[in-house]
């Protein structure tokens, strides 16, 4: 029988469970077109951090249209374990789930806490931001990714800043930076009805879509929305750690919310222009925006703060403006005018040689081989060498026994 909450999953030979901090349902960005490809060659669960309710525990799951399995632990408001419970719940997800070949891969190194013990075929960390940067960042991040280097056969890296950083801390780092849904994006280039909470708004509209958090300037929102006040400013997304109250308000700021990725080609292409007004701080150092590339094949100008990747990835190339402070004022003002067929065909060739199907390829290639392989690195901390099996029975990928072949270090195991 499934466990409590989990309905039927069909049997696969590959499993992939991603262990995530980020919400499936919150904006669209890597992880979803990343996993809604590995989707077309593994049985794929997404395992969302837990929520808390009045029930006891259990597993609430629903299905992206994609086949992703969307996986939320429901925790007890009184439990006085959380970390035992998730074990439970995640051995008792895999059981449920018939496989010959397991993949973990992380987004986070605090799931490590509750999954130490799997004993996976591949272990991937796609490390797409510096979480330890961000605001209410666990004091055990920086721990848990050195115990989580230690254990990954292969690392990914979601812009070129990141690599830099982690490069040296793994035998098999690959730089994939953000790629681009062209066709979905290109759709803003044609006419298209503008949304309704839009419509009414005026023209010139600069826009911003995505995450509202720490990582964005507002002061410097309120800085060009006060000297530009022709200009009015859109701002699309779910606003997260930070207080709404402080949010910069105006007649030419309008804050729309949360919206479909769906309906994103409808709002920028009933935009003038295109903005990312990051704040340089420890958390957008190595950050490496998606929305780069999506406001560009949406046919937008862009004009950004001096993120380190999109400098050295489009700012450049003279694809995007890069300006702060004040000098942003004449940046946007720039934007405005548009984009010159000359320009606009340099842009499209540069997203040309970008997409999310390559880089899905690109892990799935180093995936394979890993699977492939007789055993893989192992930091020289490991106590006892790696051992793989050929196949695995329904049910496998549970604890190690004795941790004996374990690829961290006995400490973590004393974590979990």
């Amino acid at each position: 029988m499934p466990p409590s909450g989990l309905g039927a999953l069909d049997a696969s030979s590959r499993l992939l469970v991603c262990l995530s901090h980020l919400r499936w349902d919150l904006v669209v960005q890597r992880p979803h077109h990343l996993l809604r490809r590995a989707a077309l060659d593994f049985d794929v669960v997404y395992f969302e951090e837990p929520v808390r309710h009045a029930g006891a525990s259990t597993l609430v799951q629903r299905t992206d249209a994609s086949g992703v399995v969307v996986v939320t632990p429901h925790l007890p408001h009184d439990d006085a374990d959380p970390t035992r419970s998730m074990r439970r719940l995640l051995d008792r997800l895999i059981e449920a789930h018939p496989h010959d070949t397991l993949v973990t891969w992380y987004y986070t190194p605090m799931a490590l806490d509750y999954a130490a013990h799997l004993d996976e075929d591949v272990c991937v960390y796609d490390c797409m931001d510096e979480l330890s940067a961000f605001r209410f960042a666990p004091t055990a991040l920086t721990r848990r990714e050195a115990e989580l280097f230690e254990r990954a056969d292969v690392v990914f890296t979601g812009g070129r800043s990141l690599y830099e950083a982690k490069r040296d801390r793994h035998p098999n780092v690959h730089c994939l930076p953000s790629s681009i849904d062209t066709k979905h994006f290109a759709k803003a280039r044609a006419a298209i009805d503008d949304p309704a909470d839009q419509a009414a708004i005026p023209h010139p509209r600069v826009g911003f879509f995505g995450v509202i958090d720490e990582r964005m300037d507002l002061d410097l929102l309120q800085l060009c929305a006060t000297a530009m006040p022709q200009v009015q400013f859109v701002i699309l997304g779910p606003v997260v750690k930070i207080d709404e109250a402080t949010l910069p308000r105006g007649a030419n700021i309008h804050w729309l919310g949360s919206k479909q990725y769906d309906d994103l080609p409808a709002y920028l292409g009933n935009w003038d222009a295109g903005w990312m007004p990051f704040a340089i701080n420890d958390a957008t150092r190595f950050i490496s925006p998606t929305k780069t590339p999506e406001f560009l094949a949406a046919g937008l100008t862009v004009a950004s703060t001096p993120v380190a990747d999109v400098v050295a990835g489009y700012g450049r190339a003279g694809h995007v403006e890069i300006a702060t402070g004040e000098a942003m004022v004449a940046a946007l003002t720039r934007t405005l005018q548009g984009m010159s067929p000359r320009r606009r065909r340099a842009v499209d060739q540069a997203l040309a040689q970008n997409s999310w199907d390559r880089a899905w390829q690109v892990m799935r290639t180093e995936i394979d081989r890993i699977d492939r392989s007789p055993s893989t690195w192992q930091s020289p901390a490991a106590a006892a060498p790696q051992v793989r099996t050929a196949a695995k029975p329904a049910g496998a990928g549970l604890a190690r026994a004795g941790n004996t072949g374990a690829k961290l270090a006995g400490a973590v195991s004393d974590h979990v």
